[in-house]
């Protein structure tokens, strides 16, 4: 709206102002006044805060593209990508290949990404790459999984959840729920730093505990089949078991199968692990699984882009920033609203929406 403009729509109202008004104070400068506030007001919400820009493109590099984890935090690219005008390419890897991942980032570098974001699951793989895109004039950010304390890697921020303290806590729950006894950890790729740390922090906090838990690490598979298969095959050859615990989506699920047919849990034999799956909610909510842990993967996407557009927007001045995702054990009696409620946020649903909130919060 113009100066013009404004001056015309303040003199189109103030000629309908009652003579009354004028006398209770109502003038027409001060009508004026307020009327060229909000006129001000609407071109300050049509300008937005940010200058014109390039359209820029973001890469992401996942190592399991494909996985049902993973569509929330594509939601949350999606959202950021159009509430900042960017555009953004998911690529990497289906099966957890470095070195496809690898081939992605070269790809992205070559094509001059305006930033890159990987999700460094191996501990030296994405050293290179990552050196290769900086020296390029690309900015490189890790998400859902990061470079080991002390790594050459010369990333900028991680975005994700702290992987260590995340396992760390769980092996207090564990100690907490089963007591004493064989308990099963269950990991898709050993090694891999987006679960091996949870893994680890599981190990020492059990450790530390000084309970009678014998706790194993047990390799499944990144593919639902295998993995399922694997751990079925486990559990019937160590029936005195007393936990299995997941450290991923997929393994988390299939012990909650596993424990739902052979009705472990009125057997005593506790169950839980990671992430939102809809079978593992309802296995909460069916007291099958004792919990699974939110680990929020839309903001590992949104908030991630986030930081990529504020470098840019920044010329590099402001924007990388290390953000913990969070820890949150959903657990029976708090699981209802995951169930009921279908939204982008935790990838149940591609509508956009207003999500209404009811009850304390904590």
């Amino acid at each position: 709206m113009s100066e013009e403009q404004d001056e015309k729509l303040v003199r189109r109202v103030t000629a309908r102002l009652p003579r009354r008004a004028m006398v209770h104070g109502v003038s027409v400068a001060s009508a004026a006044a307020a009327l060229g506030a909000i006129a001000g007001q609407a071109r300050a919400a049509d300008a937005g805060p940010f200058p014109s820009h390039p359209r820029w493109r973001f890469v992401f590099v996942n190592h399991v593209t494909t996985n049902p984890f993973f569509v929330p935090t594509q939601y949350g690219i999606q959202d950021a990508c159009a509430l900042l005008g960017c555009d953004y390419q998911w690529t990497g890897s289906e099966i957890s290949d470095v070195a496809q991942m690898v081939n992605a980032m070269d790809a992205a570098i070559a094509g001059k990404a305006d930033a890159i974001a990987v999700a460094i699951v191996d501990p030296k793989g994405f050293d290179a790459p990552t050196a290769r895109a900086l020296d390029a004039g690309i900015p490189v950010f890790s998400y859902n999984a990061d470079s080991p304390p002390g790594s050459p890697n010369r990333r900028l921020a991680y975005i994700g959840q702290d992987l260590f303290l995340s396992g760390y806590q769980m092996g207090e729950r564990i100690v907490k729920l089963v007591g004493s006894g064989d308990v099963a950890l269950f990991i898709a790729t050993p090694g891999q730093l987006n679960l091996q740390p949870r893994v680890d922090g599981a190990m020492a906090s059990i450790k530390k505990s000084g309970a009678s838990i014998n706790a194993v690490m047990i390799a499944t598979d990144p593919t639902t089949n295998v993995s399922l298969s694997k751990i079925r095959a486990y559990y019937l050859g160590h029936k005195s078991i007393k936990g299995m615990f997941g450290t991923g989506a997929t393994d988390t699920m299939n012990i909650g199968t596993v424990m739902q047919q052979y009705d472990l849990a009125t057997k005593g034999v506790h169950g839980g692990g990671y992430d939102l799956l809809p079978k593992s909610l309802q296995y909460v909510h069916d007291g099958i699984l004792d919990f699974v842990i939110d680990q929020q993967a839309y903001l590992q996407g949104f908030y991630t882009v986030m930081e990529m557009f504020v470098f840019k927007v920044s010329g590099g001045l402001s924007g990388p920033a290390d953000i913990n995702t969070g820890l949150k054990f959903v657990t029976k009696e708090g699981v209802m609203p995951y169930l009921t409620t279908k939204t982008r946020y935790e990838g149940s649903s591609a509508e956009a929406q207003i999500v209404p909130r009811s009850g304390p919060i904590g």
